[in-house]
């Protein structure tokens, strides 16, 4: 991921902080993603839209939160399929709180998804996603073995990556234009 790579989850934080945004930097992360794979347009000041909330102001020019929606929309389109969920760093948080953050940028995923998507007909597969991603959305953590847990929030990252990266494609990158000049 290099030079797509994310800000850091503290950056994104400090950055939200500063505009009093209530979401948290996984949060808003997801709610980026959803807006980006649900065909919302990848416009600088993408705060307003992807939070429904006109009275935003867009974020600072090369600040994290921008930096956040260059290198995601970079991330979605890269062949090599280098995209990633912001979360905070493993060596700054546990597995159970990593785990929080993921379903909280499932919940994010899913409102700004369904705000660029609208009610436009979804094929099966991408049903599915959104359903797997709506159930992420609402689960919770059971504490278990800590090596165990942190091995299948790495497989659920996994997962989540790739429905992501298939309901972009077939969302975002089939719609038809939003409008045509002549």
């Amino acid at each position: 991921m290099g030079e797509h790579a994310l800000p850091a989850w503290t950056q994104v934080a400090e950055d939200a902080g500063r505009l009093r945004l209530a979401a948290t930097p996984s949060e808003l992360h997801g709610a980026l993603a959803g807006w980006l794979a649900g065909g919302g347009d990848p416009v600088p000041a993408w705060l307003a839209p992807v939070l429904a909330d006109p009275g935003l102001p867009p974020p600072p020019e090369g600040g994290a939160l921008d930096r956040l929606r260059t290198a995601t929309v970079a991330q979605l389109d890269d062949p090599a399929f280098g995209f990633g969920l912001l979360l905070p760093a493993e060596a700054e948080a546990s597995t159970a709180q990593r785990a929080d953050a993921l379903f909280a940028w499932c919940r994010g995923f899913l409102g700004g998804f369904g705000l660029a998507h609208g009610d436009r007909p979804l094929g099966e597969d991408d049903r599915e996603a959104l359903a797997d991603i709506a159930r992420l959305a609402a689960a919770r953590i059971d504490a278990g073995d800590p090596e165990e847990d942190a091995a299948s929030l790495a497989e659920i990252e996994e997962y989540l990556r790739m429905a992501v990266l298939l309901l972009h494609a077939d969302c975002a990158r089939r719609m038809p234009p939003r409008r045509q000049l002549h």
